[in-house]
């Protein structure tokens, strides 16, 4: 066989195993898809093409059609996936489809392991694991994330108001974000932590107003303090220390900081005991900052 000729069915063969991981996309794994023996068959294919003599080496070549491939895997499968759905369905197939694409990367990456290599010691690209990441980003978050945003708002806003949800695909998402973020890694979730201190802030408004009107003092204040308590258990679960601060700080000013003389007005109303009163507003300020 010419060398031409053997070149030509490395590259039909590798072309193979490319469509063949797609598969990993629809939820079958790569164990199931592919034996050790055809990994490196694979494997093998790159590396032939890799190391001929100018002008048979297809490296550029071989980028080329990895970078195709993750754009073909986005839109063929990513975005159909994702299209037309919102709120919880989105959410959750989102983080499917991201684990099915992680998944397919890895295993993409194995095939490609030695251009990667190659690549990486010429600086002539990228690692291929940040190229996969990338346009990730570019094709699919870009007009995505706002909607996401809107899914796990709701999610957080259902929680609130104490309707079953799955906790599970806030902490999915939140541990995306804190891993994505186009050129700053965590940007994603900075951009949502501001969202959701905007959200914060508006939701506990509305119920600062409902529960003055509802409430007497005591039992206003008493409610704060579950709330504030309720709040910091269930940020902590998805959230960084930090963050969470930031929200109890928004909600403490929202159902205290910015009631405070409509409390007193409603204390001299009910003729309350002020030391009772006082020791209450002191164990929520305290777990403001706790």
């Amino acid at each position: 066989m010419s060398n031409m000729k053997r070149l030509e069915e490395s590259m039909k063969t590798l072309e193979e195993g490319i469509m063949k991981v797609k598969l990993i996309l629809d939820g079958y794994p790569a164990c199931k898809l592919f034996t050790s023996e055809e990994y490196m068959r694979y494997y093998d294919c790159v590396y032939l093409l890799c190391i001929q003599p100018p002008p048979h080496d297809l490296s550029t070549e071989l980028l080329q059609r990895y970078h195709a491939a993750l754009d073909e895997s986005i839109y063929f499968k990513v975005l159909p996936f994702l299209k037309d759905k919102s709120g919880t369905s989105l959410l959750a197939e989102f983080l499917r489809v991201w684990t099915n694409y992680k998944a397919m990367v890895k295993c993409l990456g194995g095939f490609f392991l030695y251009l990667d290599k190659k690549c990486t010691d010429q600086k002539s690209s990228a690692p291929l694991k940040e190229v996969a990441l990338s346009c990730f980003q570019n094709r699919v978050c870009c007009d995505l994330l706002p909607k996401l945003f809107d899914s796990a708002l709701l999610l957080i806003s259902q929680d609130r108001r104490e309707e079953p949800i799955d906790r599970s695909l806030l902490q999915g998402f939140s541990t995306f974000l804190l891993e994505n973020g186009g050129p700053r890694k965590g940007m994603y979730y900075d951009m949502f932590e501001e969202k959701l201190l905007t959200d914060t802030s508006s939701c506990y408004s509305r119920f600062a107003s409902e529960w003055l009107l509802s409430y007497s003092s005591t039992d206003y204040i008493l409610k704060v303090e579950r709330c504030l308590n309720d709040e910091k258990g269930k940020l902590s679960q998805f959230l960084y220390p930090s963050s969470v601060e930031k929200l109890l700080q928004v909600v403490h000013l929202k159902l205290i900081g910015e009631t405070t003389s409509q409390l007193i007005e409603k204390q001299k109303a009910e003729n309350l005991n002020s030391t009772r009163y006082q020791e209450l507003l002191s164990r929520c300020a305290n777990l403001s900052i706790g």
